[in-house]
């Protein structure tokens, strides 16, 4: 399982850990109108899942938006965001930011995408801070784990690896 800090204290990370070859575990989490979304929501794209503590922390703002200005250049690439932020602040969130290329999802319910994969942190009832890149079939080929929660993830690497993946 992997292992990370959160404000370099150790921190309990519940679920299955996702490798790279994985078949993509499916998940049901919230859209901002309270909808179900699911990963077959997202069939035959390539995915970028962005995972974050919460939308309303600097870190995880700036993540947001860099995935959102980068998927702008992909072909058949969705960003999906998750954090387990309510629904409603989301909206509000995305409202306020403008970005229309990321898609922001809710797993407060019951920790469904985080328990899948890996991410749910026991200690605080949020998720830790993690890429997946998932391919049109499904297919896991590219995952960080990013090991101290408040540090940003290798754009770079998830970028180049959904290039590939398209």
């Amino acid at each position: 399982m992997a292992s990370i800090t959160f404000k370099n204290n150790p921190v309990t990370l519940l679920g299955n850990e996702v490798k790279v070859g994985d078949q993509a575990p499916e998940f049901t989490v919230l859209a901002n109108d309270l909808s179900p979304f699911h990963l077959k929501d997202s069939a035959e794209k390539v995915k970028i899942i962005s995972v974050v503590p919460s939308l309303d922390t600097g870190v995880c703002d700036a993540q947001t938006r860099k995935f959102n200005e980068e998927a702008s250049k992909l072909n058949n690439t969705e960003v999906l965001t998750i954090s387990v932020d309510l629904p409603f602040a989301q909206k509000r969130w995305c409202g306020d930011s403008g970005l229309e290329q990321v898609i922001t999802l809710s797993d407060h319910r019951d920790l469904s995408f985080g328990q899948a994969y890996g991410v749910a942190i026991e200690e605080l009832r949020l998720l830790a801070r993690a890429v997946f890149v998932i391919d049109t079939d499904d297919k896991v080929t590219y995952v960080e784990y990013v090991k101290e929660a408040t540090d940003h993830p290798d754009y770079d690497a998830a970028i180049e690896a959904a290039k590939k993946a398209e």
